[in-house]
């Protein structure tokens, strides 16, 4: 969980926290801890916060400051909506609050401030724990009904691997690091050999996190490997398919092992979507980010006019 304290469209300070998996009001508290941490180190206070704009995955009700659906974070599971904006406004002593999807804002810092500044119709693609999305249509954050975006919960492969969302098929299923690691550990229980579980035990982490993933590649771990390189068939097919539907002039890939992986992964993507486009004499730009572990505070605070 990252913060930032945005003074005239500048990074001014910075704070970053685990995200707590024991509820809604454990992360509300870690939420205000995080901003908290981000303005002392920019020299200031909640007092003097202006605005403050958080991006939560899954659905959104912007106007009612909800989250309604969010697979991965325990407490956030529909149809019960949770009222964060107004929870955090509360424990900052009123400060307007705004919500938005958490890749969607990262998208839209990206857009607005970043790596997708020269262009107009483009998609966000944020690779971590799960696998988010983010459109610009004609330069506006393209929100839907509060879910637009979703491409993790975009079919791949029907009937195939489960995905955090209980269904079978997703993109998530495939790339998203939560779901390769349980598919890493079915296959350790059966009998393949690898070395991702050792590597973040020695790291002290309860994950097999994002750079676990690019050190057991770099040492030749065959699971690891092979699990990467389904990721990048799976974003493949995915992208490749949406740029036949809306012909963006660019694709931005983020997240924690999107920027961890970097170039060398981006170009593995454009090389598995080339022969599936339908005018791939014209593809898109597939750009890596600019902000990278930033981009989602940053266009959260876009979003609350910072």
């Amino acid at each position: 969980m990252q913060a930032v304290a945005v003074r005239e469209e500048l990074v001014a300070g910075s704070a970053r926290l685990p995200t707590p998996l024991t509820g809604a009001v454990d992360l509300e508290l870690a939420v205000v801890a995080a901003l908290t941490g981000a303005l002392a180190e920019a020299g200031t206070t909640p007092t003097d916060l202006a605005a403050v704009g958080i991006g939560v995955p899954g659905a959104i009700d912007r106007a009612a400051g909800t989250v309604w659906s969010s697979p991965n974070l325990p407490g956030f599971q529909a149809p019960t909506p949770v009222p964060l904006a107004g929870q955090v406004s509360g424990a900052l002593g009123g400060v307007p609050v705004t919500l938005g999807n958490d890749v969607s804002v990262a998208v839209l810092g990206e857009h607005r401030r970043g790596a997708g500044r020269a262009y107009r119709n483009l998609l966000g693609v944020w690779v971590g724990t799960g696998v988010g999305g983010g459109l610009v249509i004609d330069g506006e954050l393209r929100e839907g009904r509060g879910s637009a975006g979703e491409i993790g919960h975009m079919m791949v492969k029907p009937g195939g691997r489960m995905c955090s969302d209980g269904k079978r098929g997703h993109l998530e299923a495939y790339a998203g690091r939560g779901r390769m690691e349980a598919r890493a550990r079915e296959l350790a229980r059966k009998g393949r050999r690898t070395m991702l579980f050792k590597l973040a035990e020695k790291r002290g982490k309860p994950r097999v996190s994002s750079s676990v993933w690019l050190e057991a590649m770099e040492r030749g771990d065959r699971l690891a490997i092979q699990l990467i390189d389904e990721a990048v068939w799976a974003l493949g097919v995915a992208l490749a398919s949406i740029q036949n539907l809306l012909d963006l002039e660019a694709i931005i890939v983020g997240g924690g092992l999107g920027d961890r992986l970097g170039v060398a992964f981006i170009d593995r993507i454009r090389e598995q979507m080339s022969p599936q486009l339908f005018v791939p004499e014209r593809p898109p730009a597939l750009l890596p980010t600019e902000f990278t572990d930033l981009s989602g505070a940053v266009g959260a605070a876009v979003l609350a006019g910072g």
